[in-house]
């Protein structure tokens, strides 16, 4: 499902009314009537009361169609305005203008005491106050208005977008409203997907209010909706499922290196190979067998040695694809022969953890010029070293961020978070949905290293591979929170539930994920 940002969507309204002939009063008629058909569908109409809070744009205008649709279908409604009905424009107006024609109580808010008692009697409130343009903190009489539409208990429908959500980030500008249910229109935009405007918005409709598909085809951010993972050769044998080297590890850090080489063949890859320090490799083997060990010379503080780097250069020629990164330590010798192996790997490279902190140094100069596809998989810390930018920053601009730095790094970069973003070089984002809070635990990125490897090693292309491992990962999650809980999930629950999260992707998911994962229902 394609995502918009605010402006293209402003856009899209304006090739739609000039180029379609689509008039604007139509566009906004079957905005309000889709948000009108969900709360129908969700509290009954006759006989119940409403109210509807408008404000003075075309936000509010929707809402005006909605209240005169409550009305004319036996429903009691009162609309309130936060600010001056003289100045609705256009289709707003023409609305404004019918409502006010109707037996509708229509008031302007002077203060929160006029409304107190009608909320305590309503049956459902829909929340047409900002919609997906507001640029400016909620405050004042507005302010007042959404803490007692929060504080109601009363069921909310908010009208593209719940008031106070930013459309372009998901940030709360001050406060928002909180949604039990909200309509977009057009296709969602990135305020309705993204945390934490995703959690405000309840359960998400979209309504294309009769936008030609063709119109869609130029936007490059969409939901992380996957290909099909190639089918799984009857008569392969370990070597037909890709070859995976993973250098990592080091003293005190055996948990990342085990988890990722482990999760690659969890996931279905065939041959792990696994280079970390001699001293470690013991107590790896003791738990995963499976995984071809490769000891190497340690530093001083018991990280892999720059002697090794013609070893692995070699070695890495065999492989599929090289993982480097987790759990490597910060040891500065490691972080050069991080930054050497990187430049000279002509495999696909996969830099996890570590393994970005140390080519941060000189990330230009190592990864535009490489001839292999490479991937990063960085936290928002480890975005921040990336780009010299603030934490905050790239949380408020994250996907002009991210499209920048892949563009710029000509790298496949996996922004990791709640609803983790999906960088390619081209500009395409993809939004995953799958995962939960419960992922947010020491060993998951690197279990992530091992899911996105395994799929390469399955026959995806390189970015095919991680927009599924991403997406598997996330299925893992939700797997071991159904059965656990989101409290307490640790990376070895992550990675035991990867072969069924392989498995329910290859069959097909079930109405209940498969509503999860699409992003938003379509009316």
């Amino acid at each position: 499902m394609k995502i918009s940002r605010v402006t293209e969507m402003r856009e899209l309204d304006r090739t739609a009314i000039e180029k379609f002939g689509i008039a604007e009063e139509l566009l906004m008629e079957n905005a309000g009537m889709a948000t009108y058909a969900v709360l129908s569908k969700e509290t009954g109409i006759k006989g119940k009361n409403y109210i509807v809070f408008c404000g003075i744009g075309n936000n509010g205008g929707d809402g005006l169609v909605i209240a005169r649709k409550i009305h004319s279908d036996g429903g009691n409604v009162k609309v309130f305005i936060l600010g001056d009905l003289n100045q609705f424009k256009g289709a707003a107006k023409m609305n404004m203008d019918i409502v006010r024609k109707l037996p509708v109580e229509t008031r302007r808010i002077e203060s929160i005491e006029m409304i107190k008692s009608d909320m305590y009697h309503c049956d459902a409130i829909v929340d047409a106050i900002f919609g997906t343009g507001l640029v400016r903190e909620i405050k004042g009489l507005h302010g007042e208005v959404v803490d007692w539409i929060n504080e109601s208990g009363t069921k909310v429908f908010s009208v593209d977008i719940p008031s106070g959500v930013n459309g372009d980030s998901g940030e709360i500008m001050g406060k928002s409203v909180r949604a039990d249910y909200t309509v977009t229109f057009g296709l969602p935009k990135i305020g309705n997907i993204l945390y934490p405007g995703y959690e405000r918005c309840g359960k998400l409709f979209v309504t294309h209010i009769s936008f030609p598909p063709s119109i869609y085809n130029s936007l490059k951010i969409e939901t992380n909706h996957t290909p099909e993972i190639p089918p799984r050769s009857k008569n392969g044998h370990k070597g037909d499922f890709g070859e995976v080297l993973f250098i990592a590890g080091a003293a005190g850090y055996m948990g990342a290196p085990y988890f990722a080489a482990l999760s690659f063949l969890k996931a279905g890859g065939g041959y792990s190979r696994l280079a970390a320090p001699g001293s470690i490799i013991p107590f790896i083997g003791n738990k995963g067998s499976e995984i071809v060990l490769v000891p190497q010379k340690e530093t001083a503080s018991g990280s892999i040695s720059l002697q090794n780097k013609n070893a692995l250069l070699e070695l890495s020629e065999k492989m599929d694809m090289v993982v480097i990164g987790p759990g490597l330590s910060l040891d500065e010798e490691t972080r050069q022969l991080v930054r050497e192996l990187a430049e000279e790997i002509e495999k696909p490279l996969l830099i996890d953890g570590d393994g970005i902190t140390a080519v941060c140094k000189d990330l230009q100069q190592i990864l535009r010029h490489r001839n292999a596809e490479t991937v990063l998989t960085p936290h928002l810390g480890e975005m921040s070293r990336m780009t010299g930018k603030s934490v905050n920053e790239i949380e408020i601009h994250k996907i002009d961020i991210l499209q920048h730095s892949a563009r710029d790094l000509n790298a496949v970069i996996v922004l990791k978070g709640a609803h983790s973003l999906i960088g390619l070089p081209d500009e395409r984002v993809f939004i995953n949905l799958s995962g939960n809070c419960g992922m947010a635990s020491a060993g998951a990125g690197d279990v992530l290293a091992g899911a996105i490897s395994g799929m390469f090693g399955l026959g995806m292309s390189v970015c095919d591979a991680v927009r599924k491992g991403v997406f598997i990962h996330g299925v893992a999650g939700d797997l071991a929170a159904e059965e656990k809980g989101e409290d307490g999930i640790t990376a070895q629950d992550l990675m035991e539930k990867l072969p069924l999260a392989v498995k329910m992707d290859r069959e097909g998911f079930d109405e209940t994920y498969r509503n999860r994962y699409i992003g938003a229902d379509i009316i």
